[in-house]
């Protein structure tokens, strides 16, 4: 293993990939420490130490963030915009046939698709900027503080903050585009691994300073094991083999090849987290905005019945609600990102089979039988995996970013093995040899 390491820094094209890679990953980082103009730092980290902050869905989007959302930093939105806007465009293409028609341009119609995602991405950031500066004007952000975090809030000092967080969303998203280009690995997975792995050594160190070494070893080995199973789900995929008949293409014969169509047990990545997380987000929300207060007024019933089952992520209904969620989103989502019919016409025009199906509507249908029923493994397995880190908050009283489970361990590990597999490939090129034998 140190032998493949000293290959990857012995190879001048590789490394400079990799150096590049830190560098970005450097100033990433720097980035999310700094203040935006007119917030009162030291009033910040006062709000922040006295934990109030823990729970919903301004605290997920700070785990992506890597903690810049709580500290109001200038990368305070994080790559959260890119990813929403990234998943607006993919499901447009369902509703709207010119999103689909330039999704099958190839690389010119993808990079109109990609030009729309940046500036639905400015739009996204502009549009949680505001949000995220009214709910520090009015101390709501973190846990009801009663200190100022914008003492001047001007209309100056506003816009100002708004162009800055804004600004810092662009940045973000060029700085992954950069890194997609000239470094190692997807730029934006790489950033959200790193966002998410700077959170692991605070979150480990609070579990084992409030629950002792023994809580604390029993987390590092549940982890391991964790960790283990992730791999295994998501290196699975089911084979269906496909034989393209020979034919005459001028005085060529081409076809007679085999080979196959990987369907994978998680094909829907995270997504149907992220959507199930945001959904449970809503009543909360709408709760929050339909409490008296006075002080005096007593909330309506279905308020206190969303305020009992719906917003603390330890209750039983909240946890059966979040995974049945994540089961119907991984079923929605397969349904738009793979299209049976598309490739079973794609293999009936270049003449691809798969043996002892015929071509055409029972390829397709086929390939909806088979779909259908690997989806279900991996839709349970996503909702096991995102419960892990609300049955610990029931065990051990750990934090709802528990590391071990949910979206932080499902990305670490897509984005681990992804990169891995990016530089062995580059490791082979170059030295017949790759990173891991």
């Amino acid at each position: 293993m140190l032998s493949a390491i000293g290959r990857v820094f012995r190879t001048p094209d590789l490394r400079r990939k990799l150096l590049f890679t830190l560098g970005i990953i450097t100033v990433y980082r720097l980035g999310v420490f700094i203040p935006a103009p007119g917030v009162d730092y030291g009033n910040v980290q006062q709000c922040l130490a006295l934990g109030n902050t823990s729970g919903g869905l301004y605290q997920f989007v700070n785990l992506f963030s890597g903690g810049a959302l709580l500290q109001v930093s200038i990368f305070a939105l994080g790559i959260m915009p890119y990813i929403t806007a990234s998943i607006i465009v993919q499901l447009l293409r369902v509703v709207i046939p010119r999103f689909q028609e330039l999704h099958q341009e190839g690389p010119q119609g993808q990079s109109k698709l990609t030009q729309y995602t940046r500036y639905l991405t400015i739009a996204l950031g502009l549009l949680n900027a505001t949000t995220l500066i009214s709910l520090a004007r009015s101390g709501a952000l973190l846990g009801d503080c009663p200190l100022p975090i914008i003492p001047d809030d001007s209309l100056v000092v506003i816009v100002l903050l708004i162009i800055t967080l804004t600004a810092g969303t662009g940045l973000i998203m060029w700085m992954g585009e950069l890194v997609t280009e000239k470094g190692v690995g997807n730029g934006m997975s790489l950033l959200i691994f790193v966002s998410i792995a700077a959170g692991f050594p605070s979150s480990l160190g609070e579990i084992l300073r409030a629950q002792g070494v023994n809580i604390f070893i029993g987390v590092i080995i549940i982890g391991l094991f964790t960790v283990a199973a992730v791999i295994f789900v998501e290196q699975s995929q089911r084979r269906i083999p496909v034989q393209y008949a020979k034919r005459m293409v001028g005085r060529r014969t081409v076809g007679g090849t085999s080979t196959y169509i990987p369907i994978k047990v998680n094909m829907a990545g995270v997504i149907p987290v992220i959507f199930a997380s945001s959904m449970l987000y809503l009543p909360s929300l709408i709760a929050q905005f339909n409490t008296p207060t006075d002080g005096t007024t007593p909330p309506p019933e279905w308020v206190n019945w969303i305020n009992t089952f719906l917003v603390s992520g330890d209750h039983p209904v909240y946890m059966a609600v979040y995974f049945l969620l994540i089961v119907f989103f991984t079923y929605f989502y397969v349904s738009i990102t793979f299209n049976p019919q598309e490739t079973a016409d794609n293999m009936k025009k270049y003449g691809g089979f798969i043996p002892g199906i015929r071509a055409g509507r029972p390829t397709e249908e086929y390939l909806s039988y088979v779909l259908s029923r690997i989806t279900l493994p991996g839709a349970l397995y996503l909702g096991v995996i995102s419960l892990i880190p609300l049955i610990a908050l029931v065990l051990i009283n750990a934090n709802q970013n528990f590391p071990f489970g949910g979206v932080s361990i499902l990305i670490m590990v897509g984005v681990g093995l992804e990169t891995v597999k990016q530089i062995n490939a580059q490791l082979q090129q170059r030295h017949y040899e790759g990173l891991l034998r």
